[in-house]
């Protein structure tokens, strides 16, 4: 058995769009280290994905804005695992976000209450209602993980409104390993990772610059790769992270200790 332990454990994981989806990356982890995996995705097109990218593992579809959803596939998975002769699952990955840019970017002032609203709705009360109605089927010790980002205090223009939700997301984690823990240990936390490059922030304007940015101001001038925020998530996934709790782990590759960076200071100021 590795050292993570994760062999015939079995996890949940949400939100696969594609092969460049963080979802994705953490479903491979997971994989390679003997784990079963279960996919839940958002339509019938990416069920085919996932199936295309996961020959043999199963989907489920469900689109988490409908909490009706949310249990209709816990049932579905309950069935399928045979929750009431004892299978549980040992954690829940939620890689679930999604914000209405469609009439584009706008200043944070601006920002349009229905979008908001339903940006919350999908992107972070989704994990508590997950949590909530999975947890007859999660083992006492099961791990429950979100994806967040490295910081909510940086105001990103091109990020709109998310970090804001994201911080609503982080606060969560707090409240529902407090609540879970009158009759269980399981834990709850967040991989917060820097910029990366996926098929959902390439529709970002002006993503790729800021992208391009944060390679240079990362000490080893190397961008952070998906793979890399994979592996924290198998870690606080497996119960050798027993002792992490409530907390949103920083994957940025040490750029936030890196802002002042000689080079880049230089050719700002035209040094």
């Amino acid at each position: 058995m590795g050292f993570l332990e994760l062999e015939n454990r079995r996890f949940v994981v949400f939100g696969l769009a594609n092969k460049k989806s963080v979802a994705c990356a953490i479903a491979r982890a997971l994989a390679a280290e003997g784990a079963k995996v279960i996919h839940v995705v958002r339509t019938e097109e990416r069920r085919a994905t996932a199936r295309k990218l996961f020959p043999g593992m199963p989907v489920f579809v469900c689109d988490v804005e409908d909490e009706a959803n949310i249990i209709r596939v816990r049932d579905e998975i309950a069935a399928a695992i045979g929750a009431e002769g004892g299978g549980r699952l040992d954690g829940i990955v939620h890689s679930i976000a999604f914000a209405n840019y469609s009439d584009g970017f706008k200043p944070f002032h601006q920002t349009m209450k229905r979008d908001f609203l339903q940006a919350v709705d999908i992107s972070c009360f989704s994990f508590i209602c997950i949590a909530n109605h999975f947890k007859d089927l999660l083992d006492p010790d099961a791990s429950m993980l979100t994806i967040s980002i490295s910081t909510t205090r940086m105001a990103a223009e091109n990020y709109g409104y998310m970090a804001p939700i994201k911080a609503a997301l982080n606060s969560s984690l707090c409240f529902l390993a407090q609540s879970f823990s009158s009759f269980s240990r399981i834990r709850f936390n967040a991989v917060a990772p820097g910029l990366l490059k996926t098929s959902a922030s390439a529709g970002i304007p002006g993503y790729v610059d800021s992208y391009l940015f944060a390679e240079k101001v990362i000490p080893r001038k190397q961008a952070l790769r998906i793979e890399e925020v994979a592996n924290t998530a198998a870690f606080l996934l497996s119960r050798r992270s027993s002792g992490i709790n409530a907390q949103a782990i920083v994957v940025d590759a040490g750029m936030e200790i890196n802002y002042f960076d000689r080079e880049i200071v230089s050719k700002s100021v035209g040094g």
